[in-house]
């Protein structure tokens, strides 16, 4: 979830709604919508009471009543008529999202469209990616996603976020759309490299910059001495931010900066704005709710976690990361190693043979809720987690002057 301070950033009136300083409101909203194939459908999601899908022909109703609400932007999710194992239809140029969006610009062109670039909910197995006997190959599903992002862009969505490394040719691949580029950088120096390649390579730069910093979940842009060392990365936050103003200036537009990693009460909230950044991302709050999909063992494991459990691991794929140490990461820590029951070459640096574990059979294990046996990533405050909630009271919890 990203939370935007509000000032006048973007091309249009809505874009600067969504990140103007107010307090908040229905405009600082992005409200998802769920578009299926079909005609007259308007099925009711149960797990989500008032929500449904619509057929094309029905959205009116439902972007009717939003925008009578004061919503500016809407988040588009798909339901594809025909899956299979590649997810064509996520990057087929009439595919149901892409016509959504082209519908939605034409009859409500105010309307913010954010287009979620996943594989997912088109594959016949359900998995964001090529799948051989289970396991998700990288090399072969990237290509995928990237021509989703273009599909997407040529249909006239609003904003990409490119978080695989550096982007550095999105802007040759956006070429010619109205599309906004959202790269994820993590130091002065990657913020530096990827905006002077725009800059000198494209004659471009990011509309938005997001700050994945030290305290995030998963596989981090770090070092491991950095990450257990008290790294003083407000500095760091600060540096980006002066990068950043240097191509606002050179081409005379506002390049919003969010902070993302470690972000879980409303003093880390305010502390962000502090430092310059006009919005923050929040995702390890999120996951012990009731909305949140992943497993309700998952969930627990955030709930049980101490402080002293949230611990820096070294994964297969060479990249330190943030997780809990359940029993599985105790006796990897004590260095067990745990040979993958088959390797199929899902990341071409990888051997079977030196690794300690396979990284892709343990987080399917996590999404399993086998969670003794799964590596389990979380931001650094997990364990500040207490109990299973819901979305409107993190937000509450969020936006208030106390802690969780």
């Amino acid at each position: 979830c990203i939370m935007i301070r509000r000032r006048r950033l973007r091309a249009s009136e809505n874009l600067r709604a969504l990140v103007r300083e107010t307090s908040v409101s229905a405009s600082d909203l992005i409200y998802p919508v769920f578009v299926i194939e079909g005609k007259d459908i308007k099925n009711p999601i149960d797990s989500m009471p008032g929500i449904y899908q619509y057929s094309i022909d029905r959205l009116d109703e439902e972007l009717d009543r939003i925008r009578e609400a004061g919503v500016k932007g809407v988040l588009l999710f798909g339901i594809p008529a025909h899956k299979d194992e590649c997810g064509t239809e996520a990057y087929n140029e009439h595919g149901i999202i892409q016509e959504a969006i082209r519908y939605i610009k034409k009859v409500f062109p105010e309307l913010v469209v954010i287009a979620d670039i996943c594989l997912c909910e088109y594959t016949s197995h359900g998995h964001c990616g090529v799948i051989k006997d289970g396991i998700i190959l990288n090399d072969e599903t990237l290509p995928l996603l990237a021509k989703s992002s273009v599909s997407y862009a040529k249909a006239g969505a609003d904003i990409i976020v490119s978080g695989a490394g550096l982007p550095t040719e999105l802007p040759e691949y956006l070429k010619g759309f109205k599309t906004k580029m959202a790269p994820i950088v993590s130091s002065v120096k990657s913020a530096k490299v990827i905006l002077k390649y725009w800059d000198r390579r494209h004659n471009a730069t990011a509309d938005m910059i997001i700050i994945e910093g030290p305290k995030a979940g998963g596989h981090l842009g770090f070092s491991v001495e950095e990450l257990e060392s008290e790294l003083d990365y407000d500095n760091e936050i600060q540096g980006i931010i002066d990068v950043v103003k240097e191509y606002e200036k050179k081409y005379n537009k506002d390049i919003p900066v969010v902070v993302a990693g470690g972000i879980s009460d409303k003093n880390k909230v305010k502390h962000a704005f502090d430092l310059g950044a006009q919005g923050v991302q929040v995702a390890t709050r999120f996951v012990p709710t009731k909305e949140c999909d992943a497993d309700e063992n998952y969930k627990k494991e955030y709930i049980k976690a101490k402080k002293e459990d949230i611990v820096i691991v070294k994964s297969p794929v060479g990249m330190p990361g943030r997780a809990i140490k359940n029993k599985f990461m105790e006796k990897v820590i004590n260095g067990e190693k745990f040979t993958p029951k088959k390797c199929l070459g899902c990341l071409a640096r990888c051997n079977p043979k030196e690794i300690p574990y396979c990284i892709t059979e343990r987080l399917i294990y996590a999404a399993k809720g086998k969670t003794d046996e799964a590596l389990l990533f979380c931001g650094a405050d997990a364990y500040k987690v207490n109990k299973i909630t819901t979305v409107k009271k993190v937000f509450k919890e969020l936006l208030e002057e106390k802690e969780f």
